[in-house]
């Protein structure tokens, strides 16, 4: 259950994500930063080790959420979802994520939604498994919005969207306290369907916003529903890594297998 909201700016992009959860449920673990390779990523953790958000230092991140309007019993070999970012997060292109998404054992798990945002592509590339078929939809550099609700998946997605489509409106749309306000937001009445969510069994948990620019990434965390203010708001930082022209070639002269799983 989550509200992911995406803003291209002069110089980047901007990216914030409400992550919506059971009451019962442990909450994840602040963002840390992580080497793979020569990439570096930073992202929070669930205690099982998982994420559902993530950036690493090529401008590229990844936001995973469940996919609950997909009516699907549970597969035979249940693996968590939140491995799924950890398998992409360190992709420096969306060729790259489209064979490493190919190669997930993607029978294991429940149905999701997987959105890459390529900064340095100017590329936005959903991934879509309906725990019968996966599909791949390219979408275009301009501000969209993701939604999903355990509760009521398509009136959560009406009543979030339409939130979302007045606040376009705003003077100062896609800018920080714009982000801000909008993901703290109970309108249009406190609940279910608000993008700040609660109801009795589950809530807004966290709040993740991703700043990308030309010379740095920027996250901040918020361990808490935004509606309860922004003073414990983590900040972490990475230095923009160039992206290296042998490998970019490398990804563009070798064709993404096609995703028919």
């Amino acid at each position: 259950m989550c509200t992911v909201t995406f803003w291209p700016t002069n110089r980047g992009y901007r990216l914030g994500m409400n992550r919506d959860e059971q009451r019962s449920r442990p909450l994840g673990l602040p963002p840390e930063r992580f080497r793979l390779g020569a990439t570096q990523v930073l992202h929070p953790r669930d205690p099982g080790g998982g994420t559902w958000i993530s950036v690493n230092d090529q401008g590229v991140a990844f936001a995973l959420i469940n996919w609950y309007s997909v009516s699907a019993p549970p597969p035979e070999a249940l693996a968590s979802r939140g491995e799924i970012v950890l398998s992409l997060r360190d992709s420096r292109s969306a060729l790259d994520s489209d064979r490493r998404f190919n190669a997930l054992p993607l029978a294991q798990f429940r149905p999701f939604r997987l959105v890459g945002f390529f900064g340095p592509e100017a590329l936005i590339q959903e991934w879509q498994w309906n725990q019968m078929t996966a599909n791949s939809v390219r979408h275009r550099w301009e501000p969209r919005q993701w939604i999903s609700s355990g509760h009521d998946e398509p009136a959560a997605q009406g009543s979030r969207g339409a939130v979302f489509d007045r606040a376009r409106l705003d003077p100062d749309a896609g800018g920080r306290a714009w982000f801000r306000r909008l993901h703290a937001s109970h309108a249009p009445q406190q609940g279910a369907g608000s993008t700040c969510m609660h109801r009795p069994e589950a809530h807004t948990v966290s709040y993740t916003e991703i700043e990308a620019t030309a010379a740095r990434v920027l996250l901040r965390h918020l361990p808490h529903a935004p509606c309860h203010g922004w003073a414990t708001a983590g900040v972490h930082l990475l230095p923009r890594q160039a992206r290296d022209s042998s490998s970019a070639k490398s990804d563009e002269s070798d064709a993404a297998p096609s995703l028919s799983k």
